[in-house]
């Protein structure tokens, strides 16, 4: 071996992520940070409402932001198969709609379910997710 020669050593980050992939990398430095508790609006308005029989507490959702002729800020919450199930409520999405036209990543969990009748009222925590 010439003094000058190069050695690829495979150990630490470079092993980790040759053998489990980059996500398990990342996924311990991701932190979900609580910002806030709401429910779920407009889940009497589904097309398909079967989506509400199949959440459960301690589910993710996902919210992204949606172009609405009704609000300019209104942010959809889907399942994850990415089915609606409705909206965070007019009176609270400025600032979240804010965070995420900015490019911040916001989460939701579900909290808490009700069934009232035909209605199911959910309750989420929403969530900035930090890399």
């Amino acid at each position: 071996m010439a003094d000058n020669e190069l050695i690829v050593k495979r150990d630490g980050l470079v092993s980790a992520i040759d053998q489990e992939g980059i996500g398990s990398v990342i996924k311990p430095l991701i932190d979900e940070i609580y910002l806030f508790d709401t429910f779920v609006a407009g889940t009497t308005h589904l097309k398909d409402n079967s989506v509400l029989k199949e959440i459960s507490v301690g589910d993710k959702l996902t919210l992204q932001r949606e172009d609405n002729k009704f609000d300019d800020n209104a942010i959809l919450v889907l399942d994850e198969k990415k089915r609606k199930v409705g909206y965070i409520p007019e009176r609270d999405n400025i600032i979240f709609a804010r965070l995420m036209d900015a490019g911040k990543m916001l989460t939701a969990k579900v909290s808490k379910l009700d069934q009232k009748g035909n209605f199911t009222q959910i309750t989420i925590g929403i969530y900035l997710v930090d890399f």
